[in-house]
Formats: structure tokens, C-alpha cells, sequence
């Protein structure tokens, strides 16, 4: 990271980290093909109408997981092994801990946080058995997160593709095995999620266990250290919270769109699910911008911090727009996929699809930004411009415009992800900008 080609190194390291983000969307895209082709669309919809909620309720200490990260990648880019160890052996009961709460919030919240969401009747009751079931393998997730983190962090992508490439193989399998062969419906394929998720992080944990360097864990010495635990905090707090008003948003917009009908749902939860592999793709590069800055940052090497700014926006900016362009130009095709006793909610998930995926290259921009500006030690600032530009810009459009007859439809609705992408990215930049400025004169 703190050395060599930037190009080539910034792409040899991003590449497995977007395969292994798509690798985690199958696990979503798994469930909801498996019960759209053997159970129907209204099971589409109960499983779609959870990833909102799911985000608002895991994002805040997903959060935690990028602090961590962040924390080793100064560690090492600075070379203080010891504070490497003491963060590695924080992080994981961290995790353990993080998981145990969003369980209890899970389990037994929800049903009533999906009638918040205006969830229909038709819905509810599948969406919060899936939710349930799948909140009770929570803690594995959230240890494949930190372990990813750290692992990452240390330059090590390939490791989490392989994992998770065998937890999906293993996901995909016991979908079928439990809707086709046992006749459930999405509790099948959320307990399916649940043990693959197990195994992911059984396998990321015994990486971490098996390293030699200063990541290696040693579960016997795991403790949670205060100063190391402060500076996780420090940086993966305000990111955490970042994601949850975020998600906030996102459910807000969700309860306007449940608000359209069940059929909308269907077509809405597709084209969510199809759009999040653009997603995926293009916060691989906010997530190399963070650890490549992190390192070089930890290592004072400034003028290699801004190369790596312009490759990893360029880079993100032609994923975005040749994705996008993709998805929309085989928009029906890769709908028919989920959705295939329906053919009104085709005709919805094609507006959510042309409305968000061709623009998408302004949200990577963006998320790129956030991390340049935490990979320098910043993660309070852009938080809240996160708060102003995306979930309050999002939140006045839906009480104001979108209540307005004529501009209550979903083109409105989806308008307003265009524009707070454009707000908030063009705020970051500056931002990042007059930071790496000041930071350079306290180098100096």
C-alpha cells in the first residue's frame, strides 16, 4: 500500500474485495430468487422489505468494524506492532458483544419496527419471521466484518473472497435444500443465511488465528483494551452513526414506498437487490481508499495519499457509469429473474432501476471521499455532512416535494438520491481537500 504502482496495486487490491462484496449480496440475491421462483412475489417482497431495516439496525456497528480497521492500518503504516496486537484482540470480543445486542433488537423488535415502516398486513408476518431467524446468526456476521476489517487493513483481500465464496456456495445450497426439498418459505432462507454466515466467520477467525504477524489473535489473550477501544470509537462511532442515518433514510424512503402497494414492493425490492451489485462494485473502491490512505497517512507519505485520491475517484467514477449503463440497458431480463408471476411489478422495478443505477457513479464518488477523509483520522466530519446532505436532504424532499399531488409518485421519490448524492459529494471534496492541506503543515 505504502509502496509500488498505485494503479495496478489500488485494482490487484480492490478486485477481491468487489467480488467478495457481490458474493455477499448473493447471499440476499439467493433468498429472494429462490422463493420468488418457488414460492411467489409476495415472498419477494416480505424479504425485501427487511434490507432497510436490517441496515438501519446492523450499520451503527458495522461502523466499529471500519474504526478497527482504520486503527490497524495506522498501526502498521507507522510500524507500532503492539498497538496492532492490542486493537486485533479488542476488536474481536467487540464484535462478540456488537452481535449480542443486535440480536436481543432483532429478535424481539421486528415486528413492531416493520409496522413503523408501514409494512403491509400481506407482508408483515413473513418479513418479521425472516428478520428473526436471521438476526440469531447476527454475531457471526459481525465477526466476519471486524475480522474482514483487520484483514484488510493488512493488505490481505483474497482471504475474505475465499471464505465467502464457500459460505455462499454453502447459502445457495441450503436454500434449495430447505424451500424445494422441506417446503419452507423464508424462514428456509433465512436460516440458510444464518449457517452460512457461521461459517464465514469460523473461517475468518481461524485466519486471523493462523497469521504470524502483528494481526495474528490469540484467542486466549483476548481483551478489550481502553485506549485502542477509545480510538476504534473514535473513527468507527461516528461512521457507524453515519450508516444508521443513512439507513434512516433509506427506511423512511421505504415506508413511502410500501405506501404504493404490495405489487410496487415486489418490483422495488428486485431492482434494490439488482442495484446493490453496482453498490457493492463501487464501495469497493471507498473501502481501499480507506485502508490505502490509512497506511500512507500512519506513514506521512502525503503526495502519495493524492495519487492514490485521483486513481481511486477515476476508478470508481468509469465502475459506476459502465454498470449502471449495463443494468439499465438489461433491466427487464435481470428482473424476470426474481419476479416471474407478475408482470406489473416489472414495470416498477424498471422507473427504480433507470432512476438510480445510470446516476449511481455520484453515490461512489461520494462514498470514495468518506473514506479518503477517515483514512486521514476524520470520521466526525463526514458524518455530518452525511446527516445535512444525504438523510436531511432526503428527509425535507419526502415531507415537502414528495407531498405535493403532482410530484407524489416514485420518479419523485427517486429524484431525491440523485440530488443528495451531488450535494453531499461535491461538501466532502472540499472538505477533504482543506484537511490533506492542514494536515501537510502540521507534517511540516
Amino acid at each position: 500500500m505504502t509502496g509500488g504502482p498505485i494503479i495496478k496495486n489500488v485494482w490487484l487490491y480492490t478486485i477481491p474485495i468487489i467480488l467478495t462484496g457481490i458474493l455477499q449480496l448473493l447471499f440476499n440475491a439467493a433468498d429472494l430468487v429462490v422463493v420468488g421462483q418457488f414460492c411467489g412475489s409476495i415472498y419477494v417482497a416480505a424479504v425485501g422489505a427487511t434490507g432497510a431495516l436490517i441496515n438501519l439496525i446492523t450499520n451503527l456497528f458495522i461502523g466499529l468494524s471500519v474504526g478497527a480497521g482504520v486503527t490497524v492500518a495506522h498501526g502498521l503504516g507507522s510500524g507500532r506492532s503492539n498497538d496492532v496486537r492490542k486493537t486485533v484482540h479488542t476488536a474481536i470480543p467487540t464484535a462478540i458483544i456488537s452481535g449480542i445486542i443486535l440480536t436481543v433488537i432483532g429478535v424481539f423488535g421486528a415486528r413492531t419496527f416493520l409496522k413503523l415502516m408501514d409494512t403491509p398486513p400481506s407482508v408483515l408476518v413473513l418479513s418479521a419471521k425472516y428478520m428473526r431467524i436471521y438476526f440469531l446468526g447476527i454475531t457471526a456476521s459481525m465477526l466476519y466484518n471486524f475480522g474482514s476489517a483487520i484483514l484488510r487493513a493488512a493488505g490481505d483481500t483474497r482471504s475474505p473472497l475465499v471464505y465467502l465464496t464457500i459460505a455462499g456456495v454453502l447459502n445457495v445450497i441450503l436454500n434449495i435444500i430447505f424451500v424445494v426439498a422441506f417446503g419452507m418459505d423464508v424462514d428456509g432462507v433465512a436460516l440458510a443465511t444464518t449457517l452460512s454466515q457461521c461459517l464465514s466467520a469460523f473461517l475468518i477467525i481461524r485466519e486471523l488465528c493462523r497469521m504470524t504477524d502483528a494481526c495474528r489473535l490469540d484467542l486466549r489473550k483476548m481483551k478489550i483494551h481502553a485506549v485502542q477501544l477509545k480510538k476504534i470509537f473514535r473513527i468507527g462511532f461516528p461512521a457507524g452513526i453515519q450508516g444508521s442515518l443513512f439507513a434512516i433514510s433509506n427506511v423512511i424512503i421505504q415506508s413511502s414506498v410500501n405506501s404504493f402497494g404490495p405489487i410496487v414492493m415486489k418490483g422495488n425490492a428486485a431492482a434494490q437487490n439488482i442495484e446493490g451489485f453496482v453498490y457493492m462494485s463501487m464501495n469497493s473502491f471507498h473501502q481501499t481508499a480507506l485502508n490505502f490512505t490509512g497506511q500512507n497517512y500512519g506513514a506521512k507519505k502525503f503526495d502519495r495519499i493524492k495519487r492514490i485520491t485521483t486513481v481511486c475517484l477515476i476508478s470508481v467514477f468509469l465502475t459506476g457509469l459502465v454498470l449502471g449503463m449495463l443494468m439499465h440497458i438489461f433491466d427487464r431480463p435481470l428482473l424476470s429473474i426474481y419476479i416471474t408471476d407478475d408482470k406489473r411489478a416489472l414495470k416498477y422495478g424498471v422507473i427504480r432501476i433507470a432512476y438510480i443505477c445510470m446516476p449511481y457513479f455520484l453515490c461512489g464518488l461520494m462514498d470514495v471521499v468518506t473514506g479518503l477523509i477517515r483514512g486521514i483520522g476524520s470520521s466526525l466530519l463526514p458524518m455530518i455532512i452525511t446527516v445535512v446532505g444525504v438523510c436531511g436532504m432526503r428527509i425535507v424532499w419526502i415531507y415537502t416535494i414528495f407531498r405535493i399531488p403532482k410530484y407524489h409518485s416514485l420518479q419523485s421519490l427517486y429524484l431525491s438520491y440523485t440530488i443528495s448524492w451531488t450535494i453531499t459529494f461535491a461538501a466532502e471534496l472540499i472538505v477533504f481537500i482543506i484537511l490533506m492541506k492542514k494536515r501537510q503543515k502540521q507534517k511540516i
